[in-house]
């Protein structure tokens, strides 16, 4: 995403951070080259140990930089690196598996003299092909045959776990992390259990010969080893090709091979072959052994967990998004392309550092923090997106929540040693080489009951659903703050401090009917406790005047979040926020952030009555000189048509309040330029679905080749979803805009609150948990 400063600073010069360049190096489009870029080498010690870190001055300040060490354009944002993995045709995949340090002579000899031939797999193929063979080969994939492997897995586990838990100290990637997920591959494959130890070795000789700097000393080593795990796999392929009726995917492989040998090709078995227990095993080790690491290095949250096991699916894909083990990929530009306000030239080579990614606050609250309750952890990058997104995603989600379930059932008193953690030196994988741990065994709980050994939790296989992550807190003080507003504030049941978050962030509180109404933090933002406003509606669906009924100091409540689906664009030079009633909640929170950072704004709060609006003294105290208030009994009435008359230069603004309200913003604000006006809907009146008054369609997919129904009493989104095809979501009532997907070709009957009526008249893109087509076909780029 492209800020307001930085697409002007790109329009002026067309280097849009040539004002910290280091004018010794300049990047192939002829633009200096930053100190920090010019420096950047991700084999030094403080990539290796963290990423993420490494690259914070590149998200902060230049997100997308040409590296002269690497010679390489690097990424670091999150959306600039989802656009990227979403056209794959601008940005080709060919170079994903490409050597990241060139061969030597010598290396390439060796690897000659093993007839190494490996060629395009699914990882680094472009399209057409690569589309035809993923769908000849996703049926494996799908959740229900996934599901039929999960009693090998906890069968692989619980054995690995029975054979150490009365030890009382372990390294456990050498123990199972490595060995579990590399006999699942196995049995995934139908390859023969008995070369476990061998292809060990081989797979992580394959890690560093593609994506590490190994000294020519060990690329002679590692060129040895990739060739004779080329020369292996081959031995092993011909032996499966020889039993026909395997079980196992390379047997479902060989079979397509017979049946369409122009498509699934006898080198693309091989490489696939090699390819996939690298993939399906080193990654899933990765993942795993970074996860416990995290976790147990983080006493209160390991607790937690043992103590609320529901929340082991939630935990695992905050592991995977906090430190997974995919940290990077790359693309080359198959033309002269802009990415982030930043020209990359025709075959420039781009590493999208995903690690960084994920650690956005774009895009994630309080990236850095490792919070179990973040119903936004699916947005990850760590799995890829679009077209190439991993294909056993969920495979490797089901090996570590087995892992965690009979970890935090058998060994919830487990701690972390002190240790020093290693890492096998590359761009693109990342996990410690060992995790020791120590436990007392006479404290193990199944001494005193036997019958926890096999009183497993089991999970659906899939993301996990964000509705199911609750977090508990405390009230610790419940008082108006107006005529008919409630002020709540919530802290954290066991005296910790409650996550961080930013300007325009809301809380689901979960009701007793389990459903759940939305309620904006307002701050102060670092406090520790959060804290909310509820306005009494009497017309309402009954939440509000429970909030105000039953909700007292002491009380528990159970709430999601914080999600930020109203973030403030920090770039612009002047804001004009505008509130109504209880709108003001959000409002505020942005005053105070653009208040700290010294931004020119303007607040302007109407309200029936100067009793009923709520924060008044606060506001006149904190933001008088820029505070405009229109209590409506006092006679004064906010003015819209001429706030708004005329659009003035790099000026945002921010609305919330009653639907009148927006919708008045709306249309006084359409003579403004484009994405200038940003309001927050709460309610969703008109995007639900009424299955009496809808009617079928059909919707196909171009990116996987899926033809669908939808019928009358399911939405879009729904019915993706029971396809396997993964889509993003959080509210499912058209306000966030999370479930967002292209429209190629169709009519979309647009039912969300999110979308400008320029991007609605657009018709090339839709909310699928809400909006449906107006006629009978709808083409989605899926």
């Amino acid at each position: 995403m492209t800020s307001v400063s930085q697409r002007a600073s790109a329009e002026a010069g067309g280097c849009p951070f040539h004002q910290a360049s280091h004018q010794e190096a300049v990047s192939p489009t002829g633009c200096p080259v930053s100190a920090a870029a010019a420096g950047f080498d991700p084999f030094e010690a403080s990539y290796q140990l963290d990423p993420a870190e490494a690259l914070r001055w590149s998200r902060d300040q230049e997100p997308v930089f040409y590296s002269p060490r690497l010679g390489y354009w690097v990424v670091s944002r999150y959306e600039d690196i989802k656009a990227i993995f979403r056209d794959n045709i601008t940005f080709s995949p060919s170079i994903a598996l490409e050597k990241i340090t060139p061969p030597s002579d010598e290396a390439l000899a060796v690897l000659e003299r093993y007839d190494y031939g490996m060629n395009r797999t699914l990882v680094n193929e472009d399209e057409p092909a690569h589309m035809a063979r993923r769908r000849e080969l996703l049926e494996a994939f799908s959740p229900e045959a996934l599901e039929a492997h999960a009693p090998m897995v906890r069968r692989l586990v619980r054995e690995k776990l029975d054979a150490i838990i009365d030890r009382g100290r372990a390294d456990l990637v050498a123990e199972m992390f490595w060995e579990v997920p590399l006999t699942v591959a196995l049995h995934f494959l139908g390859v023969p259990e008995e070369d476990m130890d061998q292809l060990r070795r081989f797979s992580v000789a394959h890690t560093l010969n593609t994506w590490g700097r190994p000294s020519p000393d060990q690329q002679l080593e590692v060129a040895e080893s990739v060739g004779k795990f080329w020369q292996y796999s081959g031995e092993v392929l011909e032996k499966m090709q020889r039993q026909p009726h395997g079980h196992g995917w390379m047997y479902d492989m060989i079979e397509k091979n017979r049946q369409k040998p122009d498509v699934v090709t006898d080198n693309y078995l091989h490489s696939m072959m090699m390819a996939i227990i690298v993939a399906a095993h080193e990654t899933t080790a990765l993942a795993t052994a970074n996860a416990f690491r995290q976790l147990l290095s983080r006493p209160p949250v390991w607790a937690e967990l043992c103590d609320n096991p529901e929340l082991i699916p939630a935990a695992a894909e905050e592991c995977l998004r906090h430190s997974g083990s995919v940290v990077a990929w790359r693309r080359r530009a198959t033309r002269d392309v802009e990415v982030g306000g930043v020209t990359i030239p025709a075959e420039g080579k781009i590493l999208m550092v995903t690690a960084s990614a994920n650690h956005d606050p774009r895009h994630f609250e309080n990236p850095d923090e490792l919070d179990i309750y973040r119903d936004n952890a699916v947005d990850h990058l760590t799995f890829g997106y679009g077209s190439h997104q991993c294909m056993g995603k969920n495979l490797g989600r089901m090996e570590m929540r087995i892992f965690l379930e009979e970890f935090t059932r058998r060994l919830p008193h487990l701690e972390l040693e002190e240790q020093t953690f290693t890492f096998l030196p590359n761009t693109s994988f990342r996990g410690p080489e060992a995790v020791w741990v120590h436990w007392d065994p006479s404290q193990n709980p199944e001494r005193r009951d036997p019958a926890l050994r096999t009183a497993q939790r089991d999970f659906p296989v899939g993301a996990p659903e964000a509705r199911a992550i609750v977090r508990r807190v405390t009230v610790t003080r419940a008082e108006p703050e107006a005529d008919g507003v409630l002020g709540v504030t919530l802290s954290d049941p066991v005296g910790g401090e409650l996550p961080a978050w930013t300007a325009g962030s809301h809380l689901d509180v979960v009701m007793p009917d389990g459903e759940a109404r939305k309620y904006s933090l307002c701050g102060p933002a670092g406090a520790g406790d959060w804290r909310i406003a509820v306005l009494r509606e009497e017309a309402g669906r009954g939440g509000s005047r429970w909030m105000h009924e039953s909700v007292r100091e002491g009380i528990e409540l159970r709430v999601r979040g914080p999600k930020n689906h109203f973030r403030l664009d920090e770039s612009a030079q002047h804001y004009v926020l505008i509130a109504g009633g209880i709108g003001i909640t959000p409002i505020v929170a942005m005053a105070d952030r653009l208040k700290g950072l010294g931004k020119s704004y303007e607040l302007h709060y109407a309200g029936r009555a100067r009793a009923s609006m709520a924060f008044i003294e606060r506001l006149e105290r904190d933001h008088g000189k820029a505070l405009h208030l229109y209590p409506k009994d006092e006679g004064r009435r906010l003015a819209l048509s001429s706030l708004l008359a005329e659009p003035r230069e790099d000026t945002l603004l921010y609305g919330c309040g009653p639907e009148r309200l927006l919708e008045a913003l709306e249309i006084g604000a359409e003579h403004w330029p484009d994405g200038s006006l940003h309001v927050e809907h709460f309610t969703s009146a008109g995007t639900l679905l009424d299955p009496v008054k809808e009617h079928a369609f059909r919707v196909e997919l171009t990116d996987s080749e899926l033809t669908l129904e939808v019928p009358p009493d399911r939405t879009l989104l729904q019915v993706l979803r029971t396809a396997g095809v993964d889509v993003p979501s959080d509210c499912e009532e058209g306000l966030c805009g999370t479930c967002q997907v292209d429209v190629v070709e169709g009519e979309v009957d647009h039912r969300d609150k999110v979308l400008t009526p320029a991007e609605r008249d657009s018709q090339d893109r839709l909310m699928s948990c809400c909006s449906r087509a107006r006629g009978k076909r709808l083409v989605l780029a899926l």
